[in-house]
C-alpha cells in the first residue's frame, strides 16, 4: 500500500482525492492538507451571490470535509505546508490547532492552486501573515476566497458604501461590476488596456461587452492605471495615472498566480512560476506531481505547454494525476481554455485562441465571421441573431480559435469548436461537416457552416 498525500482540496484536489478513492481507496492511503476551512467553492458563482442572482452560497460548494473522509481520506483543514524535505520524503504541516506535524509519502500531488495578484499599487498591501487576503486598508477587497465573498456582502450592508471600484476588466472583475451594479451601488470598472475580457475575444467583440457594461450603468475607466488607493484608514479614493475617484470600496480582480512557493528551488518550474508538467501531470522529480491552477497545462491550439486556470482543467488534471499517481499509466489529452460569460444576458463563450493572440504568438492566422438569425426569418418566435467568428492558420488551415455571441444561450455551440481544435480540424473540413438543418432550431445555410465557407485567404 502506498501513501499519498495532497496538497490542496479545492477543485483538482477534490477531484483528484475523489478519482483515488473510488478506484484505488483500498490500495492506497490518502492523507489531505488544506490551509482553508472549507473545499470546492464555486468562486465563478460568487459574483451571482454577491449580485442576488441566487439565494445563497450552499450549492456553491460539491464536497467538503466529512464527505472525503466517508470515502476514506484523512483530511487535515486549516492546517496550512510550510514546506516540504523532498530527500525524506515528508511533508511538514502546521496543523488547526498549531502544533507541527510531519507526514511521510511515497506519493506527493500539489493542488495548491493560486492566489490573486497584488499589483504595485501605493496602498495596495496584504496583512502579513493572512491566509484569507484581509488587506490592511478597510473596504480594500481581493476576491478569492468564499471568506472574501462573505466579508464583502456583509460590508455592502453599510449604507455609506455607495460607489465601488473594480479594478481589472477580465472574467471576474466583469461580473463583480454587475453584481455591484444589481446591489445599487455606482461601478467604476477600470482597467490598464482598453477594453474589457482581453485575450478571450477580439476587440469588435470586447466592444459589444463594453457598450453592455455602459448601457446599464456602469463607468468604464479603461487605458488606466491605477497608481494609489487612497484613504485614512478606509477607502476614500482610487487615482490612476489620468484620474481620480471617489469610492467607498476598491475591489482587486487583476487576475492570479500559480501558488508554487513549496517547490524550493528543487521542482522546476514554468516561465510564470508554475509547477511545469508533462501530461501525466508529473512534475521534474518523480512521484510529484502538480494538478489545476499551480500547473501548466497542454494547450491543444497552439500545440505546447501552457498554463490556463480553469476550474474545468483543474478537474481534468486532477482525474489523470489520481490515475497515474495509483500506478494506471494515463496521458491527459490537452485543452482548448473553453470558457464563457454571460452579462445583462449577452452571453459570451470562446474558446482557443483569439485572431490577435494568435499573430502575436507567430501563426499566421485570420479570421472568418459571420452574423445571422439563428433560425429562418419565418420562425417569427424565438428567433435571435448570432454572431460568430473563427480563427484558422492560412498556412496549415488548422482551426485555432472560436468565439461566438447572442442574447440567448448558444453555449454548446463552442463545444463542437473545442473538439475541432483539440483533433486538428481544418476550416474547409468544416465547412463541409454534416450540421443537421430543423427551422426549429437552425437554418439550412447556417452561420457556422457560412462561417466556414466564408474563409478565402
Amino acid at each position: 500500500m502506498s501513501k499519498i498525500v495532497v496538497v490542496g482540496a479545492n477543485h483538482a484536489g477534490t477531484a483528484c482525492i475523489k478519482t483515488m478513492l473510488s478506484n484505488y481507496g483500498s490500495e492506497n492511503e490518502i492523507v489531505v492538507f488544506d490551509q482553508n476551512s472549507n473545499i470546492s467553492f464555486l468562486g465563478c458563482g460568487m459574483a451571482l451571490w454577491i449580485g442576488e442572482q441566487i439565494a445563497g452560497p450552499e450549492g456553491l460548494f460539491y464536497s467538503d470535509k466529512e464527505q472525503l473522509e466517508s470515502m476514506g481520506a484523512k483530511v487535515y483543514m486549516n492546517s496550512p505546508v510550510e514546506s516540504v524535505d523532498y530527500d525524506k520524503k515528508e511533508v511538514h504541516a502546521i496543523l488547526e490547532d498549531g502544533s507541527k506535524h510531519v507526514e511521510s509519502y511515497d506519493k506527493l500531488i500539489f493542488a495548491t492552486g493560486s492566489q490573486p495578484i497584488l499589483p504595485p499599487i501605493k496602498g495596495a498591501e496584504i496583512k502579513e501573515g493572512s491566509r484569507e487576503f484581509e488587506a490592511t486598508l478597510k473596504n480594500l477587497q481581493f476576491v478569492k476566497l468564499y471568506q472574501n465573498s462573505a466579508d464583502v456582502i456583509e460590508k455592502l450592508k453599510d449604507a455609506d458604501i455607495n460607489r465601488v471600484a473594480v479594478v481589472g476588466a477580465g472574467y471576474i472583475g466583469v461580473e463583480l461590476a454587475e453584481a455591484f451594479q444589481r446591489k445599487g451601488k455606482e461601478v467604476i470598472l477600470i482597467d490598464v488596456v482598453d477594453t474589457c475580457l482581453a485575450g478571450y475575444y477580439d476587440k469588435d467583440l470586447t466592444d459589444m461587452m463594453s457598450k453592455n457594461l455602459e448601457d446599464n450603468g456602469i463607468q468604464l475607466a479603461f487605458g488606466q492605471t491605477v497608481k494609489e488607493i487612497a484613504g485614512d484608514g478606509k477607502v476614500e479614493k482610487i487615482i490612476t495615472d489620468k484620474a481620480e475617484y471617489d469610492v467607498d470600496m476598491v475591489v482587486l480582480a487583476v487576475g492570479f498566480r500559480p501558488n508554487t512557493g513549496l517547490a524550493a528551488d528543487k521542482v522546476e518550474l514554468f516561465r510564470n512560476g508554475a509547477f511545469l508538467v508533462n501530461k501525466k501531470q508529473e512534475t521534474s522529480l518523480k512521484d510529484v506531481y502538480a494538478i489545476g491552477d499551480c500547473a501548466t497545462i497542454y494547450d491543444n491550439a497552439t500545440k505546447d505547454t501552457s498554463y490556463i486556470a480553469l476550474a474545468s482543467n483543474a478537474v481534468r488534471t486532477g482525474i489523470v494525476a489520481a490515475h497515474n499517481a495509483c500506478g494506471t499509466d494515463l496521458e491527459g489529452i490537452g485543452v482548448q481554455g473553453s470558457n464563457g460569460i454571460s452579462i445583462y444576458g449577452l452571453h459570451m463563450v470562446s474558446t482557443g485562441l483569439t485572431l490577435e493572440k494568435a499573430n502575436r504568438l507567430g501563426f499566421n492566422a485570420a479570421v472568418t465571421e459571420y452574423t445571422d438569425n439563428q433560425k429562418p426569418e419565418f420562425m417569427e418566435h424565438g428567433n435571435f441573431p448570432v454572431t460568430i467568428k473563427i480563427v484558422y492558420d492560412k498556412d496549415s488551415r488548422r482551426i485555432l480559435g472560436a468565439q461566438m455571441v447572442a442574447r440567448e444561450d448558444i453555449s454548446m455551440g463552442i463545444h463542437m469548436f473545442s473538439l475541432a481544435i483539440q483533433e486538428g480540424v481544418t476550416i474547409e473540413k468544416l465547412a463541409l461537416t454534416d450540421i443537421f438543418f430543423l427551422p426549429h432550431f437552425n437554418k439550412p445555410y447556417n452561420y457556422i457552416t457560412m462561417a466556414a465557407l466564408g474563409a478565402k485567404d
